[in-house]
Protein backbone atom coordinates (compact mmCIF):
# COMPACT_ATOMS: atom_id res chain seq x y z
CA UNK A 1 0.00 0.00 0.00
CA UNK A 2 2.88 1.84 1.18
CA UNK A 3 4.47 1.63 -1.92
CA UNK A 4 1.54 2.42 -4.55
CA UNK A 5 1.14 5.66 -2.52
CA UNK A 6 4.62 6.73 -2.98
CA UNK A 7 4.53 5.40 -6.81
CA UNK A 8 1.28 7.59 -7.41
CA UNK A 9 2.81 10.78 -5.60
CA UNK A 10 6.12 10.24 -7.84
CA UNK A 11 4.17 9.87 -11.10
CA UNK A 12 1.81 13.09 -10.31
CA UNK A 13 5.37 14.70 -9.55
CA UNK A 14 6.59 13.69 -13.33
CA UNK A 15 3.64 14.32 -15.18
CA UNK A 16 2.97 18.02 -13.47
CA UNK A 17 6.99 18.26 -14.46
CA UNK A 18 6.69 16.75 -17.92
CA UNK A 19 3.36 19.11 -18.82
CA UNK A 20 4.80 22.50 -17.01
CA UNK A 21 8.37 22.09 -18.46
CA UNK A 22 7.04 20.92 -21.96
CA UNK A 23 4.39 24.11 -21.94
CA UNK A 24 7.18 26.61 -20.92
CA UNK A 25 9.71 25.10 -23.56
CA UNK A 26 7.12 25.69 -26.03
CA UNK A 27 6.54 29.17 -24.84
CA UNK A 28 9.92 30.11 -24.45
CA UNK A 29 10.09 33.13 -25.84
CA UNK A 30 7.99 34.45 -23.13
CA UNK A 31 10.64 33.24 -20.50
CA UNK A 32 13.75 34.63 -21.56
CA UNK A 33 15.54 32.67 -18.68
CA UNK A 34 14.67 29.53 -20.63
CA UNK A 35 15.95 30.45 -24.24
CA UNK A 36 19.43 32.01 -22.31
CA UNK A 37 19.43 28.69 -20.65
CA UNK A 38 18.70 26.61 -24.05
CA UNK A 39 21.35 28.93 -26.02
CA UNK A 40 23.92 28.18 -22.80
CA UNK A 41 23.39 24.35 -23.74
CA UNK A 42 23.93 24.53 -27.00
CA UNK A 43 20.37 23.99 -28.03
CA UNK A 44 19.74 25.86 -31.41
CA UNK A 45 16.71 27.89 -31.58
CA UNK A 46 14.64 25.08 -34.46
CA UNK A 47 15.36 22.02 -31.82
CA UNK A 48 13.76 23.65 -29.12
CA UNK A 49 9.58 23.11 -30.53
CA UNK A 50 11.13 19.50 -30.91
CA UNK A 51 12.19 18.99 -27.12
CA UNK A 52 8.64 20.67 -25.96
CA UNK A 53 7.03 18.13 -27.98
CA UNK A 54 8.98 14.96 -26.59
CA UNK A 55 8.71 16.28 -22.75
CA UNK A 56 4.24 16.73 -23.78
CA UNK A 57 4.74 13.37 -24.78
CA UNK A 58 6.55 11.90 -22.02
CA UNK A 59 3.92 13.25 -19.49
CA UNK A 60 0.97 11.59 -21.28
CA UNK A 61 3.40 8.44 -21.84
CA UNK A 62 3.56 8.64 -18.20
CA UNK A 63 -0.38 8.41 -17.79
CA UNK A 64 -0.90 5.35 -19.62
CA UNK A 65 -0.29 2.21 -17.59
CA UNK A 66 0.84 0.10 -21.27
CA UNK A 67 3.36 3.01 -22.08
CA UNK A 68 4.79 3.80 -18.72
CA UNK A 69 7.86 2.55 -18.67
CA UNK A 70 8.46 3.20 -22.46
CA UNK A 71 7.73 7.18 -20.46
CA UNK A 72 10.42 6.93 -17.63
CA UNK A 73 13.03 5.36 -20.00
CA UNK A 74 12.09 8.56 -22.08
CA UNK A 75 12.07 11.00 -19.53
CA UNK A 76 15.38 9.27 -18.04
CA UNK A 77 17.02 9.41 -21.68
CA UNK A 78 16.28 13.12 -21.81
CA UNK A 79 17.62 14.15 -18.09
CA UNK A 80 20.91 12.40 -19.23
CA UNK A 81 20.98 14.44 -22.50
CA UNK A 82 20.38 17.67 -20.55
CA UNK A 83 23.06 16.15 -18.08
CA UNK A 84 25.64 16.07 -20.81
CA UNK A 85 25.37 19.24 -22.45
CA UNK A 86 25.46 20.88 -19.26
CA UNK A 87 28.97 18.79 -18.51
CA UNK A 88 30.44 19.75 -22.15
CA UNK A 89 29.59 23.32 -21.66
CA UNK A 90 30.91 23.30 -18.10
CA UNK A 91 27.56 24.01 -16.19
CA UNK A 92 28.44 21.06 -13.25
CA UNK A 93 26.06 22.77 -11.56
CA UNK A 94 23.38 22.16 -13.48
CA UNK A 95 24.16 18.81 -14.32
CA UNK A 96 23.97 18.13 -10.46
CA UNK A 97 20.71 19.76 -10.07
CA UNK A 98 19.50 17.22 -12.37
CA UNK A 99 20.40 13.96 -10.37
CA UNK A 100 17.18 13.74 -8.27
CA UNK A 101 15.11 14.36 -11.44
CA UNK A 102 17.52 11.27 -12.87
CA UNK A 103 16.74 9.16 -10.05
CA UNK A 104 12.99 10.14 -10.51
CA UNK A 105 11.70 8.07 -13.11
CA UNK A 106 14.06 5.33 -12.67
CA UNK A 107 12.46 4.73 -8.97
CA UNK A 108 8.92 4.52 -10.67
CA UNK A 109 10.25 1.97 -12.90
CA UNK A 110 11.29 0.42 -9.77
CA UNK A 111 7.86 0.69 -8.37
CA UNK A 112 5.91 0.47 -10.94
CA UNK A 113 2.58 1.99 -11.90
CA UNK A 114 0.80 2.81 -8.98
CA UNK A 115 -2.62 1.44 -10.71
CA UNK A 116 -1.54 -1.70 -11.57
CA UNK A 117 -2.92 -4.83 -10.09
Amino acid sequence: MIKSIISLVLLAVSVFLAFKHGWDTFNYKKHPESLKMMNDLGIPEPMIPIFAGLTLLIGVLLLIPKTFFAGNVLNAISILIIMALAMRTGNFKMALMEIPFLIMPLVLIWLKYPFKN
